[in-house]
């Protein structure tokens, strides 16, 4: 949210965007008529590339004119970690047109020693500027770049300009140009210059990008400085990142723009070839099988993180990669119940077994909300009706009756939908409730809605009420709904939570209801038909009975958004044009519409796709581009962000990867008056000169790289080490001394079932994460050798989209993660 602005103005229509250096990833809806506004939206994603600086921008939304950036908040990527984990609240910075830079130049410095015609010694400064990379879109487009390059000093300021090259942001310059350092030593104070000597500590190399604006102001995109005294006789080169001017973030408005809160959570892992996690993934792996699973390393690792989610996430991933999870959600659940004392109470609590089955029902359950819940959610918050009930937040003119028929048939629809969606219930789901439910009905022998329970409590209370009352976090909705409509699926939401936990009980539960205006809601759902309508869903999505085959048949909803797509037969003057459309990627194919929701103008079968690989900017001078390879011509795509790009190369990458007749090799430039761009072969259909990207996991559900999540866990073990290592001495203290502990200590909270068997699991743990610490050391002794990008601390490396964000760093993979809430 933004906390408001202390200047008398009039009500304002703000939105937020984040951006990448200069390259917006993604943008809030519009909050009107506010000074505080309230966004309320989660973003998550992979950044596929190198950035300098994480901005927020704040924008007053206009209608006729172009909208107004209000201020903005910009974070250092290598101070993101001070943010990280926590609310802050950041106070907004005047926007600078100085300031907003991004790119980075090759340059290749020299400085020479020079004999003159009389055998007098003088030096030489030579400066070959090569290239940039990454300068920023202007107005949208490619922007037409040039550099000056200038010798300066306390008496000088000897100035040289490259080129104007068109239509680019990857300009190739190759230009050098020559700087007189020091003069010659017949060169005395009598010349008629009468300029003293220079001191060549005091000189620098200074070269800036700008935009060339034809008829209007020049662009300024970015400055280094190199000072001469660190060059050598011997040729220097590197990458420099471009820097905003010194004076470029400060302003002479004092006005106070306001503030923007911020959860930010970021890291970054250096995740190493398979290979090096295979022990300390394997003892993960056959944590299921350890008795008791309080010993295991899955376990451990859940009792020694201070907040249990950090280890929940990657370890149920891990699980599920490697078709684990199942039993070991039986094993930590059947643990849980013997704590549980009342069958009311049954996985009502946050433990370990009721955080990795909300977890479990996030990642695959995805599909399945969207196929059930969407078209309703829609409904409601696209035509809206009133539905307060509650007599006290009734607004004028409100008719309590008539919301409640509103109400009432909201619910209905709800209700009907999910308990007729038992066919779309993922397999995985199923199997973990049939587990969960003959756990309880064990435990609980005597209790005959038990087992009922024990699914209910999960299925409906943290899967569909959830997503009902938040369906911009489950992606059934972009944006937060507004004020009114939230409070409807709130209201949704708390019917859904009742019907389904009355179909577990044989009595009614209204006197549990403090609201007396619910009480009387649910006077009218007193019917049998809802007690049976739950009792068979749940029976149903508890079962190991196999489905239906027309549940298979259904394809799976991977992707769709909004893109642009080269004209593939018709032009306009003379050039192939680039149009607006959407698309949609399912199990079954890939297609693009004129508009969402309208049928299809171009499809491809999943089967017919050879091929989906990035195309080189150059092709078209277009950034953000990729091609889809298949039987006719390729499909030339331009998403809108880096962000989004990697994402849908990665979606039908993922689906594509077992088809028979994928490529080995492909063109990285596109087919343009008559040769192939990047290899200028002149035959279109002749084989291609790059090899295609690297094989990607296939499983098109669940997107999940078991290596990463490894090396996330190892990172855990390593913040922790000090209380593995204190657990350990505490179970070899009571396998030696066969006594309780008297005293309370660090461990006194931890689960000590089998002393031995858990000090044998902790020493394979410590001595496994000691290895990786090995094999981490030895990579970041490599890395700090690697010639670095001098004026920050980047990846010097070629970006390659195997997965949305792996950076390739000799034979070593980077990965770089991010999660929003604004």
């Amino acid at each position: 949210g933004i906390r408001g602005r202390k200047t008398p103005i009039l009500m304002r229509d703000f939105f937020c965007t984040i951006n990448l250096d200069q390259e917006e990833v993604f943008r809030t809806q519009v909050v009107e008529k506010s000074l505080s506004p309230y966004f309320g939206e989660e973003f998550y994603f992979e950044i596929p590339r190198t950035f300098q600086w994480l901005s927020f921008y704040i924008y007053d939304k206009s209608v006729l004119q172009k909208d107004l950036r209000i201020g903005k908040v910009a974070i250092k990527k290598e101070d993101l970690c001070n943010y990280t984990g926590k609310e802050n609240w950041f106070t907004l910075q005047p926007v600078d047109s100085n300031s907003e830079v991004q790119g980075k130049v090759h340059l290749e410095l020299k400085l020479n020693e020079l004999i003159t015609d009389n055998g007098s010694v003088c030096q030489q400064l030579v400066v070959h500027i090569k290239e940039c990379h990454g300068l920023p879109l202007i107005n949208g487009q490619n922007c037409d770049p040039y550099a000056t390059v200038s010798l300066v000093g306390p008496s000088r300021n000897d100035q040289k300009k490259t080129k104007v090259k068109k239509k680019t942001s990857n300009p190739q310059f190759n230009e050098t140009f020559y700087f007189e350092v020091t003069r010659s030593s017949s060169y005395t104070k009598k010349s008629q210059f009468q300029v003293e000597e220079e001191d060549i500590e005091k000189l620098e190399v200074r070269v800036d990008l700008w935009n060339n604006g034809n008829l209007v102001q020049d662009i300024f995109l970015g400055e280094i400085k190199v000072p001469v005294k660190v060059l050598r006789n011997d040729s220097f080169q590197a990458w420099y990142l471009l820097q905003p001017r010194e004076n470029g973030n400060k302003s002479s408005k004092t006005d106070d723009l306001g503030s923007l809160r911020l959860n930010i959570c970021y890291t970054e892992d250096c995740v190493l070839p398979s290979e090096y996690y295979a022990s300390l993934r394997n003892l993960l792996l056959k944590s299921s099988d350890v008795q008791p699973i309080s010993a295991s390393a899955a376990y451990i690792l859940c009792e020694v993180c201070r907040d249990k989610y950090d280890a929940v996430l990657p370890l149920v991933r891990l699980l599920l990669h490697h078709h684990k999870l199942v039993p070991f959600v039986a094993a930590v659940a059947e643990l849980d119940l013997k704590d549980t004392q009342e069958a009311n109470t049954i996985f009502r609590g946050n433990s370990l077994a009721t955080r990795c089955v909300d977890e479990m029902m996030k990642i695959v359950g995805k599909h399945y909300l969207k196929v059930t819940l969407k078209p309703v959610i829609d409904e409601i918050c696209e035509s809206p009706k009133p539905c307060e009930i509650d007599p006290i937040k009734l607004r004028e003119g409100d008719n309590v009756e008539t919301n409640m028929e509103n109400l009432r048939y909201y619910v209905d629809k709800v209700f009907r939908e999910i308990v007729r969606s038992s066919i779309s219930c993922p397999t995985l789901m199923c199997d973990v409730f049939y587990s969960l439910r003959h756990l309880a009905a064990k435990r609980f022998p005597n209790d005959p809605h038990v087992q009922y329970s024990a699914v209910s409590s999960f299925v409906f209370l943290r899967f569909f009420a959830v997503a009902v009352v938040s369906p911009h976090t489950f992606h059934l909705r972009p944006h937060h709904p507004d004020a009114q409509t939230s409070r409807t699926l709130t209201l949704i939401s708390k019917a859904i939570q009742t019907l389904g936990s009355w179909g577990s009980l044989t009595k009614s539960k209204l006197s549990s209801f403090k609201e007396t205006f619910m009480c009387e809601f649910f006077k009218t759902f007193q019917e049998e038909k809802f007690t049976e309508s739950v009792k068979k869903f749940l029976d149903d999505v508890s079962s190991t009975e196999s489905k239906e085959p027309s549940g298979l048949s259904e394809p799976i909803h991977l992707k769709e958004g909004e893109m642009y797509k080269r004209a593939q037969g018709r032009t306009r003057i003379g050039k192939k044009n680039f149009k607006k459309r959407w698309f949609c990627l399912t199990s079954r194919e890939f297609t693009y519409h004129k508009q969402q929701d309208k049928e299809p103008i171009f499809t491809i079968p999943i089967k017919n796709i050879l091929a989906v690989e990035k195309l080189d900017e150059s092709s078209f001078n277009k950034k953000n581009m990729f091609q889809v390879l298949h039987g006719e011509k390729p499909l030339y795509i331009q998403a809108n962000n880096c962000v989004e790009a990697s994402e849908w190369i990665e979606a039908l990458c993922r689906v594509t990867r077992c088809n028979q007749k994928r490529l080995s090799f492909y063109h990285p430039s596109a087919f343009l008056n008559g040769n192939w761009l990047c290899c200028k072969a002149t035959v279109e259909n002749t084989v291609g000169c790059a090899r295609c990207t690297a094989d990607v996991p296939a499983d098109t559900q669940i997107e999940i790289d078991g290596d990463r999540e490894t090396e996330r866990i190892y990172s855990l073990f390593t913040i922790n080490m000090s209380k593995l290592q204190k657990l350990e001495e505490a179970c070899g203290s009571i396998a030696v001394y066969q006594g309780p502990r008297k005293e309370p200590d660090d461990y006194s909270n931890f689960t000590i079932e089998d002393s031995v068997a858990t000090f044998h699991t902790l020493k394979q743990i410590i001595d496994t994460v000691e290895k990786l610490n090995e094999s981490h050391e030895k990579y970041r002794k490599k890395r700090s050798s690697s010639p670095p990008i001098n004026n920050e601390s980047v990846f010097s490396c070629n970006l390659k989209f195997v997965c949305a964000s792996r950076v390739n760093l000799s034979c070593l993979l980077t990965f770089l993660k991010m999660f929003l809430k604004i």
